[in-house]
């Protein structure tokens, strides 16, 4: 029997969405579901090694000359070290030499070679103390933001919290004023129980969250209370490629893009690190920009179901 839909809260902030498991049986005149993969082969990429021959590199991973992995400044920055009116750094993460694969198709090793470089990078830029906050994302697919067929991911500093962020940073210290605990410490028992659960381990949590904004929204965390990156230990870094594979994966299934993100905002111990995977299933419309309130057609139990087909036992 299909639910009826149901206004939910975020786990901390106050963003509501209503979950409308009847409105994916709307008709559509067109879809949004299209490819991550294209089909043609490129064979020109700006991110070639070739290409790359003389640029200057912030990390290099393997042989100069036939490096797996490389993280260069970007060229096209919206913020900049001599700007001070947009001040902070953003840089490209080339996740492989490759251009006509992408992070679904890669083995686990490569995964988890692309996390070690966004803990390097982290550690690096966090030694500038006018940096107060780093966003690290992905965008996969035309319609995800993606302008470039190469695979890749981006960092993004700056010298001011975003407000909401500070918003959320604010409202975790009153709750862990109020209880003792970490708010998401306390959501990684809750969901640990519940229909949303995708995988656990050790090390790692895979769930979709509750008042999911996105359809199919998943999030990984870390077990252990870590507030960045660059806490985590190598069997965290596997656990967590692991997973994060099997998504892409599942995702692809879908012929979704997607995008995935994660924040770190420098001075803030009490944040809990978590990972975003926000496939682009639908498009908000008058609804959602007009009021601000999210429809999900998409119920997060489902979601979960999806991602936990074909998880080795």
């Amino acid at each position: 029997m299909m639910r009826k839909s149901e206004v939910r809260k975020d786990y901390i902030q106050d963003k509501y969405v209503i979950i409308a498991p009847r409105r994916n049986k709307r008709p559509h005149d067109s879809s949004q579901n299209v490819p991550q993969h294209p089909e043609h082969t490129v064979t020109n990429s700006v991110f070639s090694r070739t290409s790359l021959k003389d640029k200057k590199s912030l990390l290099t991973i393997g042989p100069e000359k036939n490096w797996y992995l490389k993280v260069i400044p970007n060229k096209f920055p919206a913020v900049s070290l001599n700007n001070p009116k947009a001040y902070g750094r953003q840089e490209v993460v080339i996740e492989t030499a490759d251009p006509n694969i992408h992070m679904d198709q890669m083995s686990q090793v490569q995964i988890e070679r692309i996390l070690e470089s966004y803990a390097l990078r982290t550690k690096d830029i966090s030694k500038n103390k006018k940096i107060e906050y780093i966003l690290i994302f992905k965008n996969n697919g035309g319609t995800a933001g993606a302008t470039l067929h190469h695979s890749h991911s981006q960092i993004f500093a700056t010298d001011f919290i975003p407000p909401h962020l500070f918003d959320k940073s604010q409202k975790q210290q009153a709750y862990k004023l109020k209880t003792g605990r970490c708010v998401y410490c306390d959501v990684i028992k809750k969901e640990s129980r519940g229909p949303r659960l995708v995988y656990r381990d050790k090390h790692v949590i895979a769930f979709t969250p509750y008042a999911s904004m996105y359809n199919y929204e998943i999030w990984i965390m870390p077990i252990l209370h870590h507030d960045n990156i660059t806490d985590l230990k190598t069997v965290e870094i596997a656990s967590w490629a692991r997973i994060l594979k099997h998504i892409l994966q599942r995702i692809d299934k879908l012929h979704l893009p997607y995008n995935y993100y994660f924040h770190q905002v420098i001075n803030d111990n009490d944040q809990h690190l978590y990972m975003k995977i926000a496939p682009r299933g639908s498009v908000w419309a008058g609804v959602e920009i007009g009021s601000g309130l999210v429809i999900n057609p998409i119920d997060p139990d489902e979601a979960a179901k999806h991602y936990r087909q074909g998880l080795k036992k």
